[in-house]
């Protein structure tokens, strides 16, 4: 297994959440939304110039900025 950060994924590419290296008001709305470590995630999509990322998370379709997606480290298959 290999770590990346979110932004990295690519589209159709799962991965379980490692870790979440951000505190603050961004720390805590980003594990608002259910990104939290040993959550399993998928990339959706991304908007035209790759900036949101749509992902699948719990159920549910979230969309996170790019500078948003860089606190998060994901654990992927190495492929």
């Amino acid at each position: 297994m290999a770590r990346i950060l979110l932004r990295k994924m690519a589209k159709n590419q799962t991965g379980t959440i490692a870790a979440v290296k951000v505190g603050g008001e961004l720390g805590q709305r980003i594990r608002d939304m259910g990104l939290v470590p040993g959550t399993d995630i998928s990339i959706q999509g991304r908007a035209p110039l790759n900036d949101p990322v749509a992902l699948r998370v719990m159920g549910g379709t979230l969309s996170l900025r790019n500078n948003e997606a860089d606190f998060i480290e994901v654990e992927v298959d190495d492929e």
